[in-house]
């Protein structure tokens, strides 16, 4: 009997542990029991043609990978091959391996400029439409003058020594700016905004259609307007020396830049200047000029530099990301030349002076609307986030603090490695890879509104109304604060406000997916007719069988893969704590200096890539040669 008891209670302990350890592996699971809605859309592709002759049944390939191949009959098989073209599905029977669908419309020849910009905007669901003769109806008639009754309304501030700094080419010019001495010895300073919700009333087709878009988008050598042109590159633009109605926020500041007393008013300007980053830098630096915009431009500097100062010493993080420029030919409009961005003293003037008062204008947009305030905040990322980043770092010796943002950009600016200058960069292009996105969001509906990256509890966008709604519902809210407008229902339910925000957003993720594909298919176009060329770089990540190699010289990430189908895998070891790829012999780190090869593969005219192989280190069996010859970029022609 003792035996039986002990027994029976060793099974008892032996199932109590098996369900323990069960519970601890469980998870929540689901099933799906039925579909609502579905979420078909139009997709773009091209039409694989059937082998069989004369068959009407094809198969198409949808642009997006993800998406599957989608069975259809068409007659037009062999006009459409080589196309672009667009597909809608119809159903799903259950027992085919496609989807069924038909045959919507052609969007032209694959690998032409004008259709592939076309596919990335349709795929990315940016709404490029010519505007509508409803929206056109709510524009300014021409020629179109302030009124004297607007003049009685606003703040004539046409006497100011008012200026744009923008880079170049620019036409939709939202934001200028002044700066000049009072009598009691402080700075007035000003950052005047376009006034575009002036022209952009609520609730008409022409609001309805901004409200829709929610940004302009910037595609390589092409913009897709939120507004129509009369306004984005005329009347609402901050041109020189013409009249133009503006929303300004006016601080009185010492010279510590310490912000005495804020106004918020509508006023009328007159802009004495649009300059590029470049000729604002140049007056600047150059000491025998000393005109009234000179002066200017040299007191916001200083004071820029005392702002940007104050920020990085309550947190606010210096990130880095590669941004490319396109030279384009003036004929083709193809690229010629590809370099990174250079970024001038100028440009972060102009930065400070429109994150102070995009945070001075959230403030007091939330203590007036505590329940409706459009604001836009930056999540914290969660700590497993830095885990590359902290790899990184600790493969160099260097320790990195992820705490607090305060932390984090302290021990970024002390990341320093002897003889490698451009480690610093590389670590902060990793950091920004750590980062969340930032968001619109309504304030009666959120409790969190700290914006990580610029370590300021309130933040929002005020300042490029002509590029963003976001801008313009602020502008009404601030309009409405200083009693300089009236409000609307819409305007201050929390509810309605909300679901614009995740509108907002979805337009402004949906406008950076499209641009970053559209530096892509014209980064391709630029390597396409230059042969193979060989270049310096930097490995920013590895991988189990490749690693990801940066070149600072055109800004580009691609991939150099190990194993081939083509050839015997080289021996690789893949190890996850360093991270490191041993090959062969030779072991990878995150930050190694190599050399590859740069070329496009055309192969598949649908997915064309850029490919990379390694040339330096020289691993046998692996490593390519470095190609004899490099193909001269192609120069501007100058006689014209």
């Amino acid at each position: 009997i003792l035996v039986f008891v002990s027994l029976k209670n060793l099974l008892l302990f032996f199932e109590q542990l098996k369900e323990s350890a069960t519970e601890s592996v469980r998870k929540p699971t689901g099933k799906v029991v039925g579909i609502i809605k579905r979420n078909w859309r139009p997709f773009c592709g091209m039409l694989n043609v059937s082998q069989i002759k004369e068959s009407t049944r094809h198969l198409f390939t949808p642009a997006d990978r993800r998406i599957p191949r989608i069975r259809i009959e068409t007659r037009q098989a062999a006009t459409l091959a080589g196309q672009r073209i667009m597909v809608a599905i119809d159903g799903w029977p259950k027992d085919s391996r496609y989807p069924n669908g038909h045959f919507v419309r052609s969007l032209g020849s694959a690998g032409e400029k004008e259709t592939e910009e076309e596919v990335l905007l349709l795929e990315h669901d940016v709404p490029h439409q010519a505007f509508s003769q409803a929206v056109l109806s709510f524009l300014p008639k021409m020629p179109w003058a302030i009124t004297p009754e607007e003049m009685a309304k606003r703040m004539d501030l046409r006497h100011l020594t008012v200026c744009s700094v923008d880079p170049p080419g620019c036409t939709d010019i939202d934001d200028a700016l002044h700066c000049r001495e009072l009598e009691n010895g402080n700075l007035e300073v000003g950052v005047h905004i376009a006034d575009v919700s002036h022209f952009i009333r609520p609730g008409n087709a022409l609001d309805k259609e901004a409200a829709n878009r929610g940004t302009t988008v910037y595609l390589c050598g092409k913009r897709i307007d939120m507004v129509p042109e009369l306004l984005s590159s005329n009347l609402c633009s901050l041109r020189s020396n013409v009249e133009r109605l503006a929303f300004s926020c006016i601080w009185e500041m010492n010279h510590k830049a310490e912000i005495l007393s804020t106004k918020f008013t509508k006023s009328i300007i007159n802009s004495k200047a649009s300059l590029t980053y470049a000729e604002a830098q140049m007056r600047i630096d150059d000491t025998s000029m000393n005109d009234e915009i000179t002066t200017s431009l040299r007191g916001l500097n200083k004071l820029a530099k005392i702002l940007k100062r104050q920020r990085i010493e309550k947190g606010a993080l210096t990130l880095s990301s590669l941004e490319v420029r396109f030279h384009m030919d003036s004929e083709t409009h193809d690229p010629i030349e590809l370099q990174t961005k250079e970024l001038m003293e100028t440009n972060s003037m102009v930065e400070e002076f429109m994150l102070l008062a995009n945070i001075s204008v959230a403030q007091k947009i939330y203590d007036e609307f505590s329940e409706c305030a459009l604001l836009r905040k930056h999540p914290a990322p969660p700590p497993s986030n830095y885990d590359i980043l902290l790899k990184a770092a600790k493969s160099k010796n260097v320790e990195i603090h992820t705490d607090s943002a305060k932390a984090l950009a302290d021990s970024l600016d002390g990341a320093r490695v002897k003889d490698f200058p451009y480690f610093n960069t590389l670590l902060r292009i990793l950091a920004t890879r750590c980062m969340m996105q930032a968001v619109y969001f309504c304030s009666g509906m959120d409790s969190d509104f700290h914006h990580y990256g610029l370590a300021s509890p309130i933040y929002t966008h005020f300042t490029s109304p002509i590029r963003r709604y976001a801008d313009i519902i602020v502008h009404r809210l601030l309009a409405v604060a200083i009693g300089a407008d009236s409000t609307y229902a819409d305007l201050m339910d929390k509810h309605k406000q909300s679901a614009l925000c995740n509108n907002l957003n979805y337009r402004h993720k949906m406008a950076q997916y499209a641009q970053r594909s559209s530096v892509a298919f014209h980064t391709q176009l630029f390597f396409k007719s230059r042969g193979i060329l060989n270049e310096e770089g930097f490995v920013l990540f590895v991988r189990k069988n490749a690693i990801i190699v940066l070149i600072p010289k055109f800004g580009l990430e691609g991939t150099v893969f190990f194993d081939s189908k083509d050839k015997t895998a080289p021996n690789i070891v893949f190890d996850e704590e360093g991270p490191t790829l041993t090959v062969e012999q030779h072991t990878f780190h995150i930050f190694d200096k190599v050399k590859v090869t740069i070329s496009l593969d055309a192969s598949n005219i649908q997915h064309q890539k850029i490919r990379m192989a390694l040339t330096e280190p020289v691993i046998p069996g692996v490593s390519v040669p470095v190609p004899d010859v490099e193909p001269q970029a192609k120069k501007p022609k100058l006689d014209r």
